[in-house]
């Protein structure tokens, strides 16, 4: 029996995977890929599909990116920091309030008054809000002590400047207020002043003898906003010091740790 030739069998199944022949000998239909040919397109597209994902999930990164910045930027503002930003657009209303019409019509020194109170309010809240929720922030901490002594140092320098208030309370509580701001930021390094009970009463304390000055009161009342803010002068120069006593210790108990520290890392 005679072989076919492998050349020959090659031949005929390559011409059945090529289709039909025209007469020119010419096969119809697509052309056969070699095994080089078909690597070299599906590496192209390999390519292209990385080149696609690459630049799809850049774009989804800076995407990604864009969204946390505007998470981070969204979340100053929140409650607590309204509260906050609130209080310090009254600042310029109390002070137009307070010295509206002269500064002594009745009418005008209560709509002060309303001001000055809500933002004493908003001061005891936003505080406990921001702890409370998690909603503390950079802004939150700068400017809510700037609007706790705007406020206040707003009303005392109008009740001053009306010759309702002596001037030298008006110092005696602005001056310990800056100070004071001024030594928690000289001891930070060592540690942080806490606030203490005797603090937050001489804050209270304040914020009802300046609201009754703020009320064109008479009679009684008036006699007992002289007593009322006599106790917030005394609270506030007791207190005063009492916080110049703890800066000095935190100072001191701070210098000796970092010397004991520097002793250790030598030996």
């Amino acid at each position: 029996m005679t072989g076919v030739p492998a050349s020959a069998a090659g031949g005929s199944s390559g011409a059945r995977r090529a289709g039909p022949r025209g007469p020119s000998g010419a096969a119809h239909g697509p052309a056969e890929r070699t095994p080089s040919g078909g690597a070299a397109e599906r590496g192209a597209t390999e390519q292209g599909v990385l080149e696609r994902g690459a630049t799809e999930g850049g774009v989804a990164g800076r995407g990604g990116k864009i969204a946390a910045a505007a998470v981070n930027q969204a979340s100053v503002w929140n409650v607590a920091n309204l509260l906050t930003m609130l209080r310090l657009l009254l600042v310029p209303a109390f002070v137009a309030l307070m010295l509206g019409n002269g500064g002594y019509d009745p009418a005008w020194r209560s709509f002060a008054w309303a001001a000055f109170a809500v933002a004493m309010i908003t001061d005891l809240f936003d505080g406990h809000l921001a702890r409370t929720y998690n909603l503390v922030t950079d802004f939150g901490k700068i400017a809510d002590p700037i609007a706790d002594k705007a406020i206040m140092g707003a009303a005392l320098v109008c009740l001053s400047a009306l010759g309702d208030l002596p001037w030298w309370v008006t110092a005696v509580i602005l001056g310990r207020e800056l100070g004071i701001t001024v030594l928690r930021f000289v001891v930070i390094r060592y540690g942080v002043i806490p606030a203490s009970r005797g603090g937050k009463l001489k804050t209270l304390t304040q914020g009802i003898a300046v609201g009754m000055y703020v009320l064109a009161l008479t009679g009684p009342l008036a006699t007992l906003r002289f007593w009322v803010m006599a106790a917030a002068v005394v609270l506030t120069v007791a207190t005063g010091l009492d916080y110049v006593k703890q800066a000095i210790v935190l100072r001191r108990r701070g210098i000796a740790e970092r010397r004991a520290a520097l002793k250790e890392t030598e030996a």
